[in-house]
């Protein structure tokens, strides 16, 4: 749960095992992982996730992609 984003407390809230409990067995669990892998070896399995950003402002006000426009006739 950790390891896919989970915060430590939503954790705790699901489990039901305090939160310093858990962040003590991460750091455990880290001790034992090696400190840097093998440049030399290709991994088997690699993950990629999308990821999309806004950087600007946007070109419309409204939704669908245009702007809203509202006319009255006067009689």
């Amino acid at each position: 749960m950790y390891v896919n984003g989970m915060g430590f407390r939503g954790i705790e809230r699901i489990k039901g095992v305090h939160h310093t409990t858990l962040i003590t067995w991460v750091k455990l669990v880290g001790e034992l992982l090696p400190d840097a892998y093998d440049l030399e070896t290709i991994p088997q399995v690699g993950e990629l996730d999308e990821l999309e950003t806004f950087v600007g402002s946007k070109k419309t006000k409204f939704g669908c992609g245009q702007q809203s426009i509202t006319s009255h006739k006067v009689f």
